[in-house]
């Protein structure tokens, strides 16, 4: 009897064993690229390891999704964007926002991934008559150029569509992303630049910051979270609809609003209820 229930329990453990590696040959594997500087979105930390916000929801998203083997590779931006274009990666996050020709050459998912904040930078000198964006147009709102393909332009057009009487002037630039809006800014060009806050931070606020001379005659203004979306390839709807099933969980559980603070020190996700 004894015999027979331990070749009973080793076929068992076989069985298991096989059904185990079943589902892993099974398991599709999809190539994640991330970019691989952008703290604390995406980036390569101290131990070459891929790390981030949004690296850390898609390692969580790849728990919940057993069909499929997530591998990830940090890379450039360029990279990145013509590599799920093409094909060479099944998807990508690097605090994409969504635009419309973005939407004719990439498939985005029904859940953003997060979220980045977006605002305007202004001199101190004007703290008191500027608090926000309608009192920035009633000021003056001689805002610094925006590259009108970029989702920043969108932003503020959107803007001025909700409100009609207070406008801001918004102007379309050869340069997108200039940070030299924060030198025409203090210089009194322009009285204020979109930015967004980590930006800001990273330009002007941290140690050693490249425009840190201006830390005490600038100061940022919160407008709005904007939703950032991770890239899928065009051919990749079944993957896409499974990243929105496992997101939902995430989402729901609290472990986006978890990961949120873990890395940016506050739930940014949150934002987009606002």
């Amino acid at each position: 009897m004894k015999k027979i229930i331990t070749a009973v329990l080793i076929i068992a453990l076989a069985l298991t064993s096989l059904s185990a590696k079943e589902k892993k040959i099974k398991a599709q594997k999809v190539r994640v690229a991330h970019t691989n500087y952008y703290i604390p979105y995406d980036f390569v930390n101290d131990k070459g390891e891929s790390d981030g916000f949004e690296v850390a929801v898609m390692k969580e998203i790849d728990k919940l999704l057993p069909e499929y083997e997530f591998e990830f590779f940090p890379t450039s931006d360029d990279d990145l964007l013509i590599g799920v274009l093409q094909g060479k990666y099944d998807a990508g996050t690097k605090g994409v926002w969504v635009t419309e020709e973005r939407k004719k050459k990439y498939l985005f998912p029904k859940n953003p991934i997060g979220a980045s904040v977006v605002g305007i930078v202004i001199r101190n000198a004007t703290a008191d008559k500027i608090t926000d964006l309608p009192s920035f147009a009633r000021y003056s709102g001689k805002l610094v150029p925006i590259g009108p393909a970029s989702a920043q332009y969108a932003i503020i057009d959107d803007y001025n569509k909700e409100h009609p009487a207070e406008q801001i002037k918004l102007i379309a630039g050869d340069q997108f992303g200039a940070t030299d809006g924060y030198i025409w800014v203090n210089e009194g060009r322009y009285d204020a630049y979109l930015d967004i806050k980590l930006s800001f931070q990273n330009n002007v606020l941290k140690d050693g910051a490249p425009y840190g001379h201006l830390k005490d005659k600038l100061s940022y203004i919160t407008y709005k979270g904007i939703p950032t979306w991770p890239l899928f390839n065009r051919k990749q709807q079944k993957f896409a609809d499974a990243y929105d099933e496992a997101y939902a969980k995430l989402k729901a559980d609290g472990t986006i609003s978890k990961l949120a603070i873990q890395y940016f020190g506050e739930d940014i996700s949150a934002l987009l209820n606002n």
